[in-house]
C-alpha cells in the first residue's frame, strides 16, 4: 500500500485524488448515498460555478447521487486541496513527537486557523473507534499506568494555581501498553478504583499478566497474574516485573505536549491521546514506516466528519 504514495500525490490535486480512491475504494467507488458499487460512472469535465473541473465526480446511477471520494470522510466540505492533505498527514505521521499548527502554517502555507483545523481532523483520522479486542491474553504482559497532563503550579498565573504538588489542576490520563504490542490511553476524571477498574476490565483480556507500580495494587486483582514495583523505595525493576515501557511512551507523549504542543486543553487531550496512540501502533519496530503509517491514518478517513464549531466544542 505505501506505493499509492509517490511524490506526485504531494503535489498533484489529480493525483491526489486517484490515490485517495484508491486508499478509500481498494475494491472500487462506492457511493456514500445508498451504498451501490455497480452502476456507477466517472463524470469527466463538469465545471463549477467558477470555471473550474470537478476533479473525482462520480454518478450513481441507482440513486442518481453525485459524489467525490471525499464525501463522508474529514475531508468534506474542506477547501483545503486534497494534496495539502496528504503532506499534513504525511508531517503529523512521520515526526515522532507531532507537528504544531504553527509548523503546518509556515509548511503549507495555509492560515493558522486552518492548519490548527486540520490538525485536529487528521487526530480525528488516527482515533481508534473499534479496538480489535482487549489487550494481552494468555503469556501475555500489559502495563498499566496514570500520568498527569497539565502545567507547573509555580508557572501558572496566582488565579489559576490550585495548590502544590502533583495532580492538582492537571488532567489524568490512563494509558495501557502490551509488552511488544499496542497502547490504548484514555482522558479520566479522577484516579479511583472505580474510575479506572471498569476500563481495565474491558480493556485487558483477563488471562494476562499484569504489571503496574505500587499505586495500581488497587485495581490489579481481576487478571490472571498481578505484581507491582514500589517506586516510594525507589525499586524500578524486579526480574520481569517493571512498568519501563509504559514510562518510555509517556515520556515521547509528554515531550510532544511540553515540547511541540506546548498547552493541550482538556477538551481536546482525547485528540492528542489518539494522535500519540496511532504512532506507537504503528511504529516502526512494528514493522510500519513513515508512508505505510500515512496511508493507514488516511484509511481512518471515513465516517469521521468533524465541524469546526464541534472542534471548538460548542
Amino acid at each position: 500500500m505505501a506505493s499509492v504514495l509517490s511524490e506526485a500525490y504531494f503535489h498533484d490535486e489529480a493525483a491526489a485524488t486517484v490515490a485517495l480512491e484508491a486508499i478509500l475504494w481498494p475494491n472500487g467507488p462506492v457511493c456514500p448515498h445508498c451504498g451501490e458499487t455497480g452502476r456507477i460512472n466517472k463524470l469527466v469535465g463538469v465545471k463549477r460555478k467558477d470555471g473550474t473541473v470537478r476533479l473525482g465526480l462520480w454518478k450513481c446511477y441507482d440513486c442518481r447521487g453525485q459524489f467525490t471520494v471525499r464525501k463522508g470522510t474529514i475531508f468534506e466540505d474542506s477547501h483545503v486541496p486534497l494534496h495539502l492533505w496528504f503532506q499534513a498527514a504525511y508531517l503529523m505521521c512521520a515526526s515522532k513527537k507531532g507537528v504544531s499548527s504553527n509548523q503546518l502554517h509556515r509548511t503549507l502555507g495555509v492560515t493558522l486557523k486552518t492548519a490548527w483545523f486540520m490538525s485536529h481532523r487528521l487526530r480525528e483520522s488516527m482515533r481508534e473507534l473499534n479496538p480489535e479486542g482487549p489487550l494481552g491474553g494468555e503469556g501475555r504482559t500489559v502495563e498499566f499506568d496514570e500520568t498527569y497532563v497539565g502545567g507547573k503550579e509555580k508557572n501558572k498565573h496566582a488565579h489559576k494555581r490550585h495548590g502544590v504538588g502533583g495532580g492538582y489542576g492537571k488532567e489524568v490520563v490512563l494509558s495501557l501498553v502490551e509488552r511488544g504490542g499496542r497502547v490504548r490511553s484514555h482522558h479520566v476524571p479522577t484516579v479511583t478504583g472505580e474510575t479506572l477498574r471498569p476500563i481495565l476490565k474491558e480493556q485487558i483480556h483477563e488471562a494476562s499478566a499484569v504489571y503496574t507500580d505500587d499505586g495500581g495494587s488497587r485495581v490489579g486483582r481481576e487478571f490472571a497474574g498481578h505484581q507491582s514495583v514500589n517506586h516510594s523505595i525507589k525499586e524500578y525493576v524486579r526480574g520481569p516485573v517493571h512498568t519501563n515501557t509504559i514510562e518510555g511512551y509517556f515520556s515521547i507523549m509528554k515531550r510532544g505536549i511540553v515540547g511541540v504542543y506546548h498547552h493541550v486543553s482538556p477538551q481536546h487531550l482525547k485528540r492528542y491521546l489518539a494522535e500519540f496512540d496511532f504512532r506507537y501502533n504503528n511504529r516502526v519496530g512494528l514493522g510500519v514506516g513513515d508512508r505505510n503509517r500515512t496511508v493507514t491514518a488516511i484509511k481512518g478517513a471515513s465516517g469521521k466528519r468533524l465541524m469546526y464549531r464541534d472542534s471548538l466544542g460548542r
